[in-house]
């Protein structure tokens, strides 16, 4: 850990480096949990066999963008992580940005001035932070992109999901619900590289079919932000131009749950919900109850805990210079190949929403509270 250590002087270095990305050299104070959040417990989850437990004296800084703190899985993305590195004997600083690139470049300049040793990103813009990691990465402080890839900079590691195969299961669910139909896709935010990758996704699985004139795809939009707010303008404006003149819509890709969320709510308005497909990703609350009331069709789980132990490990692997081989190697146009971890999603149906409260993402209470409440209401029992 000496050679850790002695990078710490370096990094004061890159500090006027950085401040002038930023819009404000003022540090943001880091809020407190949000109200109303429920906790993912992350206690009883495994150390990976091989790793010390002893501190190390390594402390991670982990910087996330608020933008994408109001959906729960971030929540519980940086509990699982935290809990996990600080199992291994790691200090975590855990830092939101007032939202946007230049907020998050200047949290990550508080970082960097509390003398951490490795930095681990959730991105707000996948290419506008590219020349702050440099900066950081060139002062000797490694850097883990989690979740979203970090564009056109190399990076020591990044960790997530596969995207590709979120999509591919966006259009699995959608083709096998609504073999024929008109089909409106929502993209996530422009400013996210995971978006892409799903609507890729998508498109290999459904184009094929709608080059048999089984499917159409209506309208295609794309979102600046993962907003729920916004993506109810987008496709409110889009259900006036096709709904609401007896253009049908039969499918809706939906780039995430928050997303989803806005699609159901505007067709409950027209009275539609339950009668359009809608999928989305990553198995929030609400919308595993729009699922078991029958008006989501499927969401892309993705088992936080594993990614969340793993990106720990991974950290301090990198950290104290050990090997751990990645699952492949992504471009990410830097010239770099970078190397990635990557864990699979789930498909979640009604059919099979055990998965999700098994693993303690949500209790089988609150999943089935709406279904209860309703008259004659009857939740099954766990298999």
């Amino acid at each position: 850990m000496g050679s850790v250590k002695r990078r710490r002087g370096k990094t004061l270095a890159v500090l006027a480096l950085l401040l002038a990305l930023s819009c404000s050299g003022k540090a943001p104070e880091a809020p407190g949990r949000p109200p109303g959040r429920e906790e993912y417990q992350a206690g009883n989850l495994p150390v990976p066999e091989g790793t010390e437990k002893a501190g190390t004296g390594l402390t991670i800084g982990f910087s996330v963008a608020t933008d994408t703190f109001i959906m729960e899985r971030w929540n519980k993305d940086m509990k699982v992580f935290s809990a996990a590195a600080q199992e291994l004997g790691a200090a975590v600083i855990v830092q939101l940005s007032a939202g946007g690139s230049r907020e998050q470049i200047a949290q990550i300049n508080y970082l960097v001035n509390q003398h951490i040793d490795m930095l681990v990103v959730i991105a707000h813009d996948t290419d506008l932070l590219s020349e702050a990691v440099k900066q950081i990465r060139d002062a000797g402080v490694p850097v883990i992109a989690y979740d979203r890839m970090i564009m056109g900079v190399p990076l020591d590691a990044y960790i997530s999901f596969d995207s590709r195969a979120v999509g591919r299961m966006f259009g699995a669910a959608l083709l096998k619900a609504v073999p024929r139909g008109n089909y409106l896709v929502v993209n996530g935010s422009v400013h996210d590289a995971n978006s892409y990758e799903i609507n890729a996704g998508l498109h290999e699985t459904i184009d094929p079919v709608a080059g048999r004139g089984e499917i159409s795809v209506v309208r295609e939009i794309w979102l600046e932000e993962w907003s729920f707010d916004e993506a109810l303008e987008k496709i409110g404006a889009v259900f006036e131009e096709t709904l609401d003149r007896n253009v049908r819509i039969d499918a809706i890709s939906c780039g995430n749950d928050q997303i989803a969320g806005a699609a159901v709510q505007l067709l409950a308005e027209r009275r539609l919900a339950g009668k359009v497909a809608v999928v989305g990703q990553d198995a929030e609350l609400i919308n595993c109850q729009y699922i078991m009331e029958g008006v989501q069709l499927m969401t892309a789980y993705k088992p936080i805990g594993r990614l969340g132990v793993r990106a720990a490990r991974l950290a301090m692997a990198i950290a104290e210079k050990k090997s751990l081989p990645p699952d492949l190697l992504l471009d990410n146009r830097s010239g770099v190949s970078v190397p990635s971890y990557i864990e699979k999603p789930i498909a979640v149906y009604k059919e099979n929403m055990e998965v999700v409260i098994k693993d303690g993402f949500h209790s089988y209470e609150d999943i089935y509270r709406t279904v209860l409440d309703s008259p004659g209401g009857e939740a099954p029992g766990l298999p």
